[in-house]
Formats: structure tokens, sequence, C-alpha cells
């Protein structure tokens, strides 16, 4: 069901929520950078069929999908991370929450950790990262040499910085036609279902220009290992595909490393968008830390003690 929240700046946030709405246990799914809510159509999909108990939750960050734009000071990681506390405060005011990020969404759900430490520590029971990083773009290189990667960098941010300015306006969708198969190259590993490209170019399509440029500084530059290792006695699981160009797999293996108990999946020959490149895996990680939440009592952390790696193939 649609459920709109106005946060305090008057952006206005399109949500979607599923299942009951008293339920003991709510998973929130935050989406990547310059995409939205229906990134996660397969996980939504898996959770409804495996979980009638528990209730889903999925929004579009402001500036992206079905919410509206925003002014540019407000196009951070911070930003997000306290409209992650007003949405729950909003939307899922009562039960224990497992937070699950894509990339900028993953980022979004440290950022609130480390504004909000009370919050999150009386709501948030477990975690899933998906394609994303603690380091900003410390490990990423595109796939590249690292000389051809800071030129690509240094492309980048000066671009951004000029579609930052552009305000609410939206990609041409003739541009994004032409530039699908750079999509496709930077975003997906060995093998991509046409129908996946088409959503994410549509999901950029409705992003705004100043999203997709404003928030590249604070994703470059946010590093919060130190936050993930307070969030140790949580249950929790990242996954990254090892032909990820954005975000490989030294970030995923940072992030196990500050998370002890942690299941670390790596998709062999997948890319960034594992939610679509490799569903079974992603919705198996999912309903392992819900499975450990469910099973848990409400008033008691679950811990662990050791990092479970395991190598997927697809």
């Amino acid at each position: 069901m649609p459920v709109e929240v106005r946060l305090h700046d008057d952006v206005r946030l399109h949500v979607e929520a599923t299942g009951p709405a008293d339920a003991e246990v709510t998973a929130v799914l935050l989406h990547g950078w310059t995409l939205d809510g229906r990134s996660w159509h397969r996980q939504l999909t898996a959770l409804r069929a495996a979980f009638g108990s528990v209730r889903v939750v999925s929004y579009d960050a402001r500036g992206h999908g079905r919410s509206s734009c925003m002014t540019l000071p407000t196009a951070t990681l911070a930003q997000l991370g306290d409209d992650l506390a007003a949405v729950l405060d909003a939307v899922v005011p009562a039960g224990r929450v497992v937070l699950v990020g894509h990339s900028m969404g993953g980022m979004t759900i440290m950022e609130y950790a480390h504004r909000h430490p009370g919050h999150f520590a009386r709501r948030v029971a477990g975690l899933v990262f998906v394609s994303t990083t603690a380091e900003g773009h410390t490990h990423t290189v595109y796939g590249l040499s690292p000389r051809i990667a800071r030129i690509i960098r240094l492309a980048e941010t000066t671009g951004a910085g000029m579609l930052a300015r552009c305000g609410a306006w939206r990609p041409p969708r003739a541009l994004l036609r032409a530039l699908r198969p750079s999509l496709r190259w930077m975003l997906f590993g060995d093998r991509c279902d046409p129908t996946d490209i088409r959503l994410v170019t549509s999901a950029v399509a409705h992003a705004s220009l100043r999203s997709i440029g404003g928030f590249r500084a604070s994703i470059g530059t946010q590093h919060r290992l130190e936050t993930l290792a307070a969030l140790a006695h949580l249950p929790a699981a990242a996954l990254v595909g090892d032909r990820d160009r954005l975000t490989p797999p030294p970030c995923a293996e940072s992030i196990a490393a500050a998370l002890p108990a942690t299941e670390l999946t790596v998709c062999a020959g997948a890319g960034h968008m594992l939610m679509m490149e490799r569903p079974e895996e992603v919705n198996t990680a999912l309903s392992g830390v819900l499975r450990q939440v469910l099973d848990a009592a409400p008033a008691r952390p679950v811990a662990g003690t050791h990092t479970a790696a395991r190598r997927a193939h697809g």
C-alpha cells in the first residue's frame, strides 16, 4: 500500500508497505544511488511468499523515483540517514526492524547508525548489506588500472558537480537509451537480463539531475567502519559480486571484518545489481537474517563469533 511521508523540509517520500501493520518484525529495503524501490521487486515477491507475518517496507529516497526533489545542500548521506529515522517513526513506529541496503542504501543505514545511535539501538535487530561499502570510493577502480580509474573519477566528480546544479530536471530518455550499453557495463556482471537493464534505465530516468550529481560527493568520502564495529552483536549478511566495478569484494570484506557475525557471500560472475542478477542468493541471505531475528527473544541481542564466507556460483 503506497504511503507518503512528508519530511521536515517538505520533501515527500513515496513509501510502499505490505504485511500486517502490527508485525513483530519489519524488513525495510533501501535502494541504491539513481535507482528506486522497484529494484527490490524480486525480494518483495519472495518475502511476501515466505514470511507472511513480516511487514515489508521500501521507499524511494529523496530526489529518486516517485519521491520529490530537494534542495542541493540536503543531497547528502547524512540527510538520508535522518530520512531513514523519520520513515521508521512514521511508518514502523513499533516492533523490531531488519534493514536491507543496496549500495547507497547500505551507506544510508551506516549513516543512520552513526547519527542516531540510540534510535538505531532501540529499533534495529538485523542487517543485510548488498553491494555496498563503508569506505567511500577507497576500493573503487571500475575494474580498470588505478591510473585510468583516477581519470574516470575526476571526470565523474566534475560531471556530478555540473549535474547537481541542474535542479529537478530528469535525464533525457533518448540520452539514457544511448547510454544503456555503458550502464550495462558499469552495473552488471557476466549476464544481464534485458528486462533488468530496462528497469535500471527507467529508474535513472526518474531520478532528478540534482540527486544524480548531488549525492556523489558524500558517497565518495563516507567512512563508517568504526560505526559498524559497534553493531557486532547484530545478525548480519553482506553480499558482493566478484565483477562489481563500483563496490568490489574488498568493500564487503571490510564490512564483514567490522561485523564478525556477518555471513559473507561472494557471487561469481555477478556485478553491482545483485538483487536482479542473483536474487536467490540475496533472498537466502535476507531470509537467514530474518529467521535469526524472528527466533530471538525481543530483548536479547543475537551474537556471533565467526565470519562465515562462502562463494555462490552463478
